[in-house]
């Protein structure tokens, strides 16, 4: 059954919710820039709520190993999902519990994916100089091999009306979906999210 990431979570209550929902995991955004971000304390808060129903994912963006190892301590995730531009060196320092996110959109970059560290490894769209959550697809295709080979978690314009025929195509570990469950960024739609939760349900039964 492929696991499901709800991602950019903003609050305790859309925590709860979600996990409620099915969702195996939640993202906690960290990355100053992005609309979904929180602060230690309010992850904190998310983290102790969720307890052990769900894996909490902390989602950092180009920041030094000892603060990141410090926001992991503050905040208790259980794993850290590195969304900049990290080299493979840090995220071989922080194995087991971090992996890369890579934004694909060529052979070349999926090229890329494949040498990070680990079991795990997120591809998401490439779109500019976005770092993610941008509601944009991209060629499933480039990343069907990878998907045999590792623990992909697939990102990037996912929604409940897509996301079956992602799970068909790609046979992903993971599904990861931010802006796709939203009524507003940051703001979670319990409707949405219950959808795209029996969109994967269903998809991975079939397969």
């Amino acid at each position: 059954m492929t696991r499901i990431k709800i991602c950019g979570v903003t609050s305790v209550e859309q925590a709860l919710a979600c996990v409620g929902a099915g969702a195996d995991s939640i993202g906690v955004n960290f990355v100053p820039t992005s609309p979904r971000r929180v602060d230690a304390p309010q992850a904190r808060a998310i983290v102790d709520a969720i307890g052990t129903s769900a894996l909490v994912v902390g989602v950092v963006a180009d920041m030094d190993l000892d603060r990141i190892r410090a926001l992991r301590v503050a905040t208790g995730v259980g794993c850290l999902q590195l969304h900049g531009d990290e080299p493979p060196s840090d995220v071989a320092a922080l194995l087991p519990h971090a992996y890369k996110a890579v934004r694909v959109a060529s052979a070349d970059d999926v090229a890329r994916a494949g040498t990070m560290p680990g079991d795990y490894v997120m591809v998401d769209a490439k779109v500019g100089a976005a770092l993610g959550g941008t509601g944009h697809t991209f060629d499933w295709s480039l990343v069907m091999g990878l998907a045999t080979r590792r623990r992909l978690v697939l990102a990037g314009g996912l929604t409940p009306h897509n996301v079956g025929a992602a799970v068909t195509q790609v046979r992903p570990w993971c599904v990861d979906v931010a802006s796709g469950v939203e009524s507003a960024p940051g703001v979670k739609d319990l409707a949405r999210v219950s959808a795209f939760v029996q969109a994967v349900r269903h998809a991975s039964s079939a397969r």
